[in-house]
């Protein structure tokens, strides 16, 4: 038990967005502390939400230029998006410890033009995209950075916290009456995930 006040973000990205949930712990007593969508896409250009599939077809000069371009675009916006959720957790007397992603099971493509030349891979890169702009963000913030696959969460955040993988479900279960909806998949893991930073920051 803690007498300390900390928290973490967990984090269940999405093209262009992602799920943001941040979870307390005072005195062994867990709460949800934020819950918000973060954007990381330039609602002036269409292009930035799905950034891969706007590249395909352009040379690969141009095609490398513009993915710098949004991955500035994806960085800069997460990150002022952390910052303010840390002062604010900061202002309620919460240290925030760290940050957890929840990262994908694709394969990754060896070099962008490798990555352009199929559509599995496009799809597996965008999500890298918008996972490393939220993982650079936080470290600009000076925050750890912890990434698990969805699948291997459950088992992690068991052996962090030193639950059962259904009993860690009922509390999220139980959490999400407590503050009613939205409660679905992506704010349960990222939950879930945050839980599992609050406990590894124990250790």
């Amino acid at each position: 038990m803690t007498t300390r006040a900390i928290a973490a973000l967990g984090f269940a990205p999405h093209s262009g967005w992602a799920a943001v949930l941040g979870m307390g712990l005072r005195e062994g007593h867990l709460s949800v502390l934020v819950r918000e969508r973060v954007e990381m896409s330039d609602p002036r250009d269409p292009g930035s939400k799905q950034p891969y599939h706007a590249l395909e077809g352009l040379p690969i000069g141009k095609a490398t230029k513009r993915l710098a371009d949004y991955e500035a675009t994806a960085a800069t916006m997460a990150h002022q998006a952390i910052e303010r959720l840390v002062e604010q957790l900061n202002g309620g007397g919460q240290q925030v410890i760290g940050v957890g992603i929840l990262e994908s099971s694709g394969r990754k493509g060896s070099s962008l033009a490798d990555t352009l030349a199929s559509h599995a891979l496009i799809h597996a890169a965008e999500g890298n995209h918008f996972r490393n702009a939220i993982a650079t963000a936080a470290t600009r913030c000076v925050l750890a950075v912890s990434r698990v696959r969805a699948r291997e969460l459950d088992a992690e955040a068991a052996a962090a916290i030193g639950e059962a993988p259904e009993t860690l479900r009922q509390a999220l279960k139980e959490l999400g009456r407590e503050i009613g909806p939205p409660w679905g998949a992506d704010q349960k893991a990222a939950a879930l995930f945050a839980w599992l930073v609050l406990a590894r920051g124990l250790e």
